[in-house]
């Protein structure tokens, strides 16, 4: 079984681990309430996509109600 003759240096694994960082997510803003919404999604606040309606989304006060 291969074993490691040297233990691997903390530069050596870090420049093998150059890629596993986390990249950040892609924000756009809704073009109906200019809230941050992730791309491709419905916007959670006024339920918009692609400019229509695609969900109702109820109000505080509705929610009170029922």
């Amino acid at each position: 079984m291969a074993v490691p003759k040297r233990r691997t240096s903390k530069s050596r694994q870090g420049h093998r681990r150059s890629h596993h960082h986390l990249k950040s997510k892609g924000v756009q803003y809704c073009p109906q309430c200019n809230e941050p919404v992730v791309p491709h999604r419905v916007c959670g606040n006024c339920g918009n996509y692609q400019g229509r309606q695609a969900i109702v989304v109820k109000t505080e006060a509705e929610a009170e109600g029922s």
